[in-house]
């Protein structure tokens, strides 16, 4: 019995010694517990919205405030007339469009209702269902409210653009995209690299002629070409068989595929140099890199409804302005000029990952 306990005892020691089995159990149950309980809470907070109020009356003004007061929403945006709705769409900068006719406080008063429209932005389904129902509830308290004064009541309309269907394709397609570049890109990378490593040849190359630079490019070369064939691939599929609109720039599209590979490579290399053996780099790459794609990036999970903390992590992803780069593209048909900070972001990451990798290959030769 004493070599029994003696054999659990001497287990326990190599798990607690073993760091990557430690965050196994412990740190990523309560990391997954924490991202699941948010981001399955469908009690948004702070939703951008834009405000079209030409009306522009009391009690358009009195319902706005009381919107506002909800903390649901953020007013941020205010529009003048029904053709900015589109472009403001486009920036990506709100969710939803609240529109007050001209005359809405006489045609209440007088003709006992009127109609407010709620424009949302459907190439996210399960932001647009749920910032519109929020909205829609609070009228309907403003009109309990005020039943005396007002017996038909606001009548909503709700349209949504961009997907009037509401079509899920819009929502999962990109998001696949992102996950399998990610994986092709920065997974493979990095466990061909530590492969290297493990086998004593990068050893040999580091001792050869060719520069670190070019010894990085001569890898990640065949995971470029393969990963935009796969996106390509992937993107007819969705086109042709799931029916996912076009209505951008093909060009930009392959600029936009090629930024986003390009920084998954970068970050592929950059897992290699810090790791000795291809396990770690699966590990390393499954645990930062697909697990936040997959559930901070946007791509299951509305980012919105994530608390501070991890919004800012969500911002620090790759796949997440990737994302927003597909759906402004192909979906809402966005330009260069709408659209240039997601590119400029996914530059300044592809550049800060490989000079730390370069860093690091010139400090282990």
């Amino acid at each position: 019995m004493k070599k029994f306990y003696a054999f659990v005892q001497k287990e326990f020691y190599h798990i607690f010694r073993d760091t990557r089995t430690m965050m196994i159990l412990f740190a990523l149950p309560v990391a997954l517990v924490i991202i699941f309980g948010y981001a399955l809470n469908n009690d948004y907070k702070n939703i951008p919205i834009g405000v079209l109020n030409q009306s522009k009356d009391q009690t358009s003004e009195k319902l706005i405030n009381r919107i506002i007061g909800s903390g649901y929403f953020v007013v941020e945006k205010s529009l003048e007339k029904p053709q900015d709705i589109p472009s403001a769409f486009k920036l990506g900068k709100i969710k939803l469009v609240l529109y007050f006719p001209a005359h809405f406080q006489k045609e209440l008063y007088h003709s006992k209702k009127a109609q407010v429209q709620l424009i949302a932005d459907a190439s996210d389904i399960n932001t647009a269902i749920n910032t519109t129902s929020y909205l829609s509830g609070i009228i309907n308290e403003f009109n309990a409210e005020n039943a005396r004064e007002i017996n038909g009541g606001i009548q909503i309309s709700t349209r949504m653009i961009f997907n009037q269907r509401l079509l899920s394709v819009y929502l999962f397609i990109p998001g696949v995209i992102a996950l399998i570049l990610l994986i092709i890109s920065a997974l493979l990378t990095s466990v061909t690299l530590a492969r290297e490593k493990e086998m004593g040849t990068l050893e040999l190359l580091s001792i050869s002629p060719i520069s670190p630079y070019m010894i990085i490019i001569g890898k990640v070369i065949p995971y470029l070409i393969l990963s935009l064939l796969n996106s390509f691939v992937i993107i007819l599929l969705g086109i042709f068989i799931f029916g996912l609109p076009m209505t951008g720039s093909i060009s930009l599209l392959i600029l936009a595929c090629f930024v986003y590979t390009v920084a998954s490579l970068s970050l592929g290399i950059l897992i290699s140099t810090r790791v000795e053996t291809q396990q770690a780099a699966m590990f390393a790459s499954l645990v930062t890199l697909m697990m936040p794609t997959m559930l901070l990036s946007g791509f299951i999970f509305p980012i919105e409804s994530l608390p501070l903390p991890l919004q800012v992590i969500s911002n620090i992803i790759p796949a997440t302005h990737f994302i927003v780069l597909i759906k402004s593209i192909m979906i809402k048909g966005a330009g260069i000029t709408v659209i240039w900070k997601p590119f400029i972001i996914l530059i300044g990451m592809t550049s800060l990952f490989l000079f730390v990798s370069i860093q690091s290959l010139k400090r282990n030769n």
